[in-house]
């Protein structure tokens, strides 16, 4: 069983990883991102940023930095497949996955209007904002010196993978096909 997570700047291009991976390659997808949804419908919260942003820095605060993506491990490994888990925001977890097994880091990034443009696209209900809002939403994100928090920097600084993705999705998927056959050493 291999697990493969996926870090990276918002609208970079990791649910387009995400395709790939379960689509073509038959990983089983695990997201942050639903997980933390579906958490913030069950506590009766706002469906935004700001909450899902608030609410995994508590629950890593009262867990754990790696809190989030433990149970999503948890639930990968006893599928026994492949499988992504998405959106790996802190150091700990990816100190917690690696220690767990066979785990390999991919980080996406791209331009940033590029990407303002592919989050106005997907209109998700956490993602009707301002070019100014994303770009404060992704400083608050990307560095920090609390374990807890998010710090996106630091993550991509640990990956295997690095993906720029200013392109096509058919240049971004053979980057990823690539990685794969390096990791299955092919």
């Amino acid at each position: 069983m291999l697990i493969i997570g996926i870090t990276g700047t918002l609208g970079a291009g990791k649910g387009t990883i995400v395709e790939y991976l379960a689509g073509e390659q038959g990983f089983v997808h695990y997201s942050v991102r639903a997980w933390l949804l579906e958490e913030i419908r069950r506590r009766g919260l706002p469906g935004n940023r700001d909450s899902m942003f608030k609410l995994a820095n508590d629950l890593r605060a009262a867990n754990g930095p790696s809190y989030v993506t433990d149970q999503l491990f948890n639930q990968a490994r006893e599928s026994g497949k492949n499988c992504i888990i998405e959106s790996i925001r802190t150091p700990g977890e990816i100190t917690s996955l690696r220690q767990k097994g066979p785990f390999v880091l991919f980080a996406v990034d791209a331009d940033p209007r590029i990407r303002y443009e592919r989050i106005l696209k997907r209109q998700s209900e956490t993602d009707r904002i301002s070019f100014e809002t994303f770009l404060a939403n992704e400083a608050r994100e990307t560095v920090t010196t609390d374990p807890n928090k998010q710090n996106l920097s630091a993550c991509m600084k640990q990956a295997d993978f690095l993906f720029l993705n200013n392109s096509t999705r058919a240049e971004l998927f053979t980057a990823v096909s690539l990685a794969l056959s390096e990791i299955n050493g092919k």
